[in-house]
């Protein structure tokens, strides 16, 4: 297990909406560079950038023409080989975006792939044994070439599936896992990991992560799939991490990952938090995140100690934060971020409050999510500080509003959300009991118009969190005493014998007598 992910608090960057050095419109592997000192500064150690490879971009980088060369229009290998050293020198990790799942159709392996003669990527894809059957259950591409058969596509229309084999094999033309196609496939995308590994990157987010076996219910294919590639890390890159975008830690921990983080879709309750139309944290007290705390628990039993449950302020796939959190309610989504176990992630943009853009047409196959991925807004200078290319040219409109949040105004303001971002960071590195592996108890589950209280211990501390989101103040029963918090937000508590009145609209930290 990495020892760095002891304490990692990762930064998500979506490369081409960061910040552009080149005037093109697009952010660049330089611009990267140039604010790593602000990533540091604001005490994150760890980044995930989203996909930078060679792409048509028909899906923003997640349809890859060729995994082993950077995006002409972010820079070169050697400019990302650079970001790599230069994010070392200060103490930040870097985890590279990961899609094994499928590729672009032009990549060149699709391209042999649909050749009628037999050649070593005639079965690198998820192939029919002709052009007028399709695959179960999943969309297909037919027609392109003069190979009789269909391929299966994992998702848009660019992107073909790559052949990691059935589970259960219920036609002809399935391959099992076993069979020749499906392991070389494996052993092309340890090839590919090997190579940026060696070039210095600190690991992946896997996108996609469950997707690779086919006709695969219980997901114990791909589970000992993945087993096979943390095999591969622990032998050659002890050092190196992966996280799965899996969002079931039941699964994805027991598959190798060593970390898997929530997200919109599937069973973690994720969305009951910060994007319902009535979340959790809304003062307007119609939330519940009761049933998030059960199975945060049930997972975390499941998964093991070892593994990591990491908790997102969002990422590319979801509407930003502030679209159903207002106000000084992200602050407390904030205290409970850098509170919770698990490594925090923080999507670029959140800490200063960026808002979803509304009304955008769709940008790279972006469609609803394209709001979300608006670019970075630096300061008031010429579009936000991103890029000197003309307005026109951006190639995601910004938030257009006069009063959008920047990080130079943020800074300036010792009140702002990003100043409070940045103090609880401090505290979460300044206390063991809030590192990522230290135990979590819930005192109180956050049910309707109940507080969420959770105590956090390692072998030197313990620490009691408090989370109020309601407008009015409430209750919870503590037989242990509170000493004055070491963190607070709103006010603090109140405790008269073992009744807890928390104030409206508040969070803490508090040390125990």
């Amino acid at each position: 297990m990495p020892k760095w992910l002891d304490d990692a608090i990762f930064y998500e960057i979506y490369p081409q909406s960061f910040l552009d050095t080149n005037a093109d419109g697009i952010g660049d592997i330089q611009g990267i560079i140039r604010k790593l000192d602000y990533i540091r500064d604001m005490g994150f150690n760890a980044i995930w950038i989203n996909p930078c490879f060679l792409s048509p971009f028909g899906d923003a980088g997640y349809d890859v023409a060729d995994y082993y060369t950077v995006a002409p229009r972010y820079g070169t290998n050697e400019d990302l080989k650079e970001l790599f050293c230069q994010a070392h020198a200060r103490g930040i990790h870097v985890l590279l975006d990961l899609v094994p799942g499928h590729t672009s159709w032009e990549h060149k392996w699709f391209q042999e792939s649909m050749k009628p003669e037999k050649n070593e990527y005639t079965d690198r894809y998820v192939w029919t044994n002709s052009v007028w059957e399709s695959p179960e259950g999943m969309g297909c591409l037919r027609g392109l070439s003069q190979r009789d058969a269909s391929c299966a596509l994992n998702f848009f229309t660019c992107q073909p599936a790559l052949n990691y084999g059935y589970y259960e094999c219920t036609r002809p033309w399935q391959q099992s896992m076993e069979d020749e196609g499906p392991k070389a496939t494996l052993a092309a995308m340890i090839d590919v990991m090997r190579f940026w590994l060696t070039m210095g990157c600190d690991g992946f987010r896997v996108d996609m992560a469950a997707s690779l076996v086919k006709n695969d219910p219980d997901n114990k294919g791909v589970i000992a799939l993945w087993q096979k590639v943390r095999a591969f890390l622990d032998t050659e890159f002890p050092e190196a991490a992966i996280i799965s975008e899996w969002g079931d830690p039941d699964k994805s921990l027991q598959g190798g990952f060593h970390m898997d983080f929530l997200l919109h879709f599937g069973p973690s309750h994720y969305n009951d938090l910060f994007r319902l139309s009535e979340p959790y944290f809304s003062d307007r007290g119609l939330g519940d995140a009761s049933a998030f705390v059960a199975r945060y628990l049930e997972s975390r039993e499941k998964g093991g100690k070892d593994g990591l449950i990491c908790i997102p302020s969002g990422n590319h796939d979801m509407l930003r934060l502030a679209k159903h959190v207002e106000g000084v309610q992200k602050n407390l989504v904030f205290v409970f971020l850098m509170t919770m176990p698990g490594a925090p992630f923080v999507y670029y943009g959140d800490e200063i409050g960026m808002r979803y853009v509304e009304g955008l047409t769709s940008v790279e196959g972006g469609y609803e999510r394209t709001g979300s991925r608006s670019p970075m807004q630096w300061d008031d200078g010429v579009n936000a500080g991103f890029s000197t290319a003309p307005k026109e040219k951006l190639y995601i409109a910004q938030d257009p509003a006069p009063d959008r949040p920047t990080v130079a105004a943020s800074l300036r303001d010792a009140d702002s959300l990003l100043n409070q971002v940045r103090n609880l960071i401090a505290l979460r590195k300044a206390h063991p009991a809030l590192h990522n592996r230290s135990d979590i108890r819930f005192i109180c589950d956050g049910a309707p118009k109940k507080p969420l209280v959770y105590l956090r211990a390692c072998e030197t501390e313990e620490l009691l969190v408090i989370l109020n989101p309601y407008r009015e103040p409430v209750t919870f029963s503590l037989p242990q005493a509170l000493e004055s918090g070491i963190y607070t937000f709103g006010g603090e508590a109140a405790q008269s014998g073992s009744t807890v009145t928390v104030p409206g609209v508040s969070a803490g930290v508090y040390s125990l007598r």
